[in-house]
């Protein structure tokens, strides 16, 4: 029905003759002239209707946003001053000779204007209208061209595109799994994946030796920006490898993506243990643009009178840590409470603080309500932090845990809130995770999954278990982790220790991983891979705010479609070959025949 999309015609094109199809972007009358924006997914094209072709005028007065047209004409310069620079097609127009009407189109119910703010709630709800916005389209159009630059370089390295099941079985992997009933065995669920992790590991141990897949995954989770009931993970998993040879594939397709779509050149990443990120930065994702770190003043605060301080200082799982911002001294009172009530989503009790208006004058060149409670260790704090005149100092003060992710949110809160970016991009590899995190209760989960290879011994790791590092790695991109992975236990020994550390017993190991711990007997090779989140890596190279931005067809923060309106309800005659009874339903009828 085409010859040609909008966007891309230009002067080579001059004097021929062109058939577009597209909607009506906007329509235009000046005098006796009408002009209409014609779009379709490449672009936008002016195109001319002129009162001497009468039936094309004709149409063309009639037609209006989000007509659907076909448009026969020919190419020519715009003249001179009504050229627009600005607008890959801005130098030409069409002077149509015939206009034909493929569909009409009610109103929308915003417009599509790039700068038109319209609330999320539409948005989602018209999806298919949003998704017309050129801005929209070209999200993804930029994600399509990152899956195609992923396979071409992963498929170059050996790696064969697999596919794993999506009914499978329910297997602890930190999240919620979505069940599907079972028609055929009554009473029984299949799961939706959290992740292809075991199939891909079978994968290894068939001796498929590389794999990769563009896959669907499921969790069933409290949303965030980042984060969808279904995303989709780039996976891959290969044999015979170490950290390094994963991490060294892996950074550069990452850094190759970003050279060959952005022109972006990362360079060598840097490694950092996760000890460090957490006690320099108070998270496992540090965002390195930023450039405020957390100092420990523990053993200064040991000996204050003021027990918000001396308390975390003295107890071997508290930590008092201070946070320097260049500058920060002219923020005011009203700005300051309103970061004590954002680290307070963290735990953190309140925000202690002191203005260095000028040392020189020393007590009294501070501002502060604590400084009278530490006046003799203000000016070794002063010093270890490197405060100099205009700035200011926070202090966090509590159990280690809460002191991180209170004052390192703070951190890139302050970071955005006063533009203190050193550089547009930032990437590293976090490593030397641990193997397990406790509970309030003291009971070890694995901080990654429980498949993932420790450092040590299986000896070593049943000894000390809460200081067990594993084999695991992140791959952190402007603090977002961008993916995560290790190398996986390819030993049944180790695996079934690991499991004996979580409190998986025989029994239960062999019901929910019977079918893995066989597979180990039978000669599996030593393995590792590693999961991006596609979802995410697009919104980072799109400077998107949410994931939701450069996913067709997202869900809401409560898990719904606005669109489609799912989750919806279902026939009773489909529950009943489910052998599924809902329980608030049944107790309705109960009350109502009581």
């Amino acid at each position: 029905m085409r010859s040609h999309y909008c966007g891309k015609l230009n002067e080579t094109l001059i004097d021929q003759d062109v058939t577009l199809c597209g909607w009506v972007h906007r329509r235009r009358d000046h005098g006796g002239v009408i002009f209409l924006d014609m779009r379709d997914r490449d672009g936008i094209a002016q195109i001319v209707v002129d009162p001497d072709t009468v039936d094309a005028f004709a149409t063309a007065d009639k037609v209006r946003s989000e007509y659907v047209l076909r448009i026969k004409g020919r190419i020519r310069m715009r003249p001179e001053g009504t050229q627009n620079p600005n607008m890959p097609t801005g130098m030409i127009e069409v002077l149509a000779k015939d206009v034909e009407v493929l569909n009409t189109a009610q109103t929308p119910p915003f417009q599509l204007d790039d700068h038109n703010k319209v609330g999320e709630e539409v948005r989602l709800k018209y999806r298919y209208i949003d998704l017309r916005r050129p801005d929209m389209i070209e999200k993804l159009r930029l994600r399509s061209r990152i899956t195609h630059s992923v396979r071409a370089q992963l498929e170059a390295l050996g790696f064969l595109d697999i596919e794993t099941p999506i009914l499978t079985r329910a297997t602890p992997e930190g999240a919620r799994d979505y069940l599907v009933p079972s028609r055929t065995y009554a009473g029984n669920f299949f799961a939706l994946p959290q992740s292809p992790q075991l199939f891909k590991q079978l994968l290894m141990v068939a001796g498929v030796d590389r794999y990769y897949q563009i896959a669907k995954c499921f969790r069933d989770e409290d949303l965030r920006a980042d984060r969808q009931p279904e995303f989709t993970q780039i996976d891959l998993e290969a044999s015979f490898v170490d950290e390094q040879d994963i991490m060294g594939m892996t950074e550069t397709m990452i850094s190759g993506l970003y050279k060959e779509v952005l022109g972006v050149d990362f360079g060598k990443f840097p490694t950092m243990p996760y000890s460090e990120a957490i006690q320099r930065f108070g998270s496992d994702k540090p965002d390195l643009r930023i450039p405020l770190e957390l100092v420990d003043v523990d053993d200064l605060m040991s000996s204050v009178d003021f027990k918000v301080f001396s308390g975390p200082a003295k107890d071997d799982k508290g930590r008092v840590a201070a946070l320097r911002v260049p500058g920060g001294a002219s923020l005011s009172r009203k700005e300051i409470d309103a970061y004590t009530k954002f680290v307070g989503i963290y735990g953190a009790k309140g925000l202690a603080w002191i203005k260095v208006n000028e040392r020189a004058k020393g007590i009294e060149g501070l501002q502060s309500p604590i400084v009278k409670f530490m006046e003799d260790v203000v000016d070794e704090v002063l010093d270890r932090c490197g405060a100099v005149d205009g700035d200011i100092v926070f202090f966090g003060a509590d159990k280690s845990n809460i002191v991180a992710e209170a004052i390192g949110a703070l951190r890139v809160k302050l970071g955005e809130d006063l533009n203190l970016y050193t550089c547009e991009w930032a990437p590293l590899w976090v490593i030397d995770f641990p193997m397990f995190e406790a509970d309030a209760n003291g009971r070890l989960s694995a901080l990654h999954h429980p498949f993932t290879a420790p450092s040590c011994s299986p000896e070593e790791l049943k000894a000390n278990p809460e200081t067990a590092l594993s084999r695991a790695y992140d791959m952190v991109i402007n603090g977002t982790e961008l993916g995560g992975g290790s190398i996986r236990i390819h030993d049944q020994a180790m695996q079934r220790t690991v499991f004996e550390v979580l409190g998986i017993g025989e029994e239960e190991a062999e019901e929910k991983f019977g079918f893995l711990l066989d597979a180990l007997k039978f000669g599996a090779p030593p393995h590792g891979g590693l999961a991006f989140g596609l979802d995410r890596l697009v919104m980072l190279m799109t400077g998107a705010k949410t994931i939701r931005e450069v996913i067709a067809f997202p869900k809401t923060q409560s898990a719904g479609c606005m669109m489609t309106d799912a989750p919806g309800e279902v026939s009773g005659e489909q529950l009943k070959e489910l052998n599924i009874r809902l329980r608030q339903k049944a107790k309705v009828e109960e009350e109502g025949q009581a």
